[in-house]
């Protein structure tokens, strides 16, 4: 396969509507139509439900889909890393969520300065999951991911640090002033729905909830009395007086990791792995 089919395919499979994909693409919708009935006829499967009114993706489209976003970021990763390495630009990039493990982050860099041969660390904050995607597509060195809100397949890691999840709720909200509550509670409370991040390609998912791209955007819309969304405790200062925390034990617990590509042969993202696995040599809460 080709990247320029695997490019086609992507664009179709995320819109699911060969109009709107080949507007995307910038191509006219005929050939965009043939060219994923050569890839169905070549790999002798169906990628793609088609009727009148709906196109949806089969067993094996879904799988294609997977994999070719895999492949697509391989291939940019390593146009990337090859453009920055032939332009000897000394010093490594490091991906992380704005507001995410600000202390450890902090702890992580000072530590890390202090060794012998260090570089400078260019830091990139980004929005929800985007730090992911800078690493694999060779913008980025190296990450700190949080399971189980970023997808680690396909990367090195190491634990750094796990922690359970509250809900942050408005200042004076009849539930601001409970022990704890259970996730099942939390759904519940229909006068304050969960929000909804953007899935990877832009879109966000159906619901009641507010759309929210930043915690800052977040914590606002909580203070306001408009959602209440489970983060990990550790995001507790950010928070300012118009807001109450309770614990959720029944939340999954969160693990910040750092990780790197695997075939990365950088001797400054192995010091970095090395002073931060020094500094958490667990994962424990």
């Amino acid at each position: 396969m080709e990247t320029r089919e695997l490019r086609y395919f992507v664009a179709v499979a995320e819109e699911l509507h060969f109009g709107r994909a080949a507007q995307r693409l910038a191509m006219a919708q005929p050939p965009l139509s043939r060219a994923i009935q050569r890839l169905e006829r070549r790999l002798g499967v169906v990628l793609l439900d088609r009727t009148a009114r709906v196109v949806a993706l089969t067993e094996a489209g879904s799988v294609l889909l997977r994999e070719a976003r895999a492949a697509l970021d391989a291939v940019e990763a390593a146009e990337r890393r090859t453009r920055r390495a032939a332009a000897g630009t000394p010093g490594m990039v490091l991906a992380t969520k704005a507001g995410a493990a600000g202390e450890l982050l902090s702890k992580l860099l000072d530590a890390y300065a202090a060794e012998p041969g260090a570089v400078a660390v260019e830091v990139v904050l980004c929005g929800p999951g985007e730090q992911e995607g800078l690493l694999r597509d060779g913008r980025a060195d190296v990450a700190l991911l949080q399971r189980p809100f970023d997808t680690t397949a396909g990367l090195d890691t190491e634990d750094l640090h796990t922690e359970q999840q509250v809900v942050v709720l408005p200042a004076g909200h009849p539930s601001a002033d409970r022990p704890r509550m259970s996730m099942a509670e939390v759904t519940s409370l229909t006068d304050l729905p969960l929000p909804r991040w953007p899935r990877r390609g832009g879109g966000y998912p159906d619901g009641p909830g507010p759309q929210v791209r930043d915690h800052t955007q977040l914590f606002q819309l909580i203070a306001l009395g408009r959602a209440c969304a489970v983060v990990p405790e550790s995001l507790r200062d950010h928070l300012r007086d118009g807001h109450a925390t309770v614990p959720v034990p029944d939340a999954p617990a969160v693990t910040t990791v750092i990780a790197w590509p695997p075939h990365s042969r950088s001797k400054a993202v192995a010091d970095l792995v090395r002073t931060a696995t020094r500094l958490w040599p667990t994962a424990g809460p």
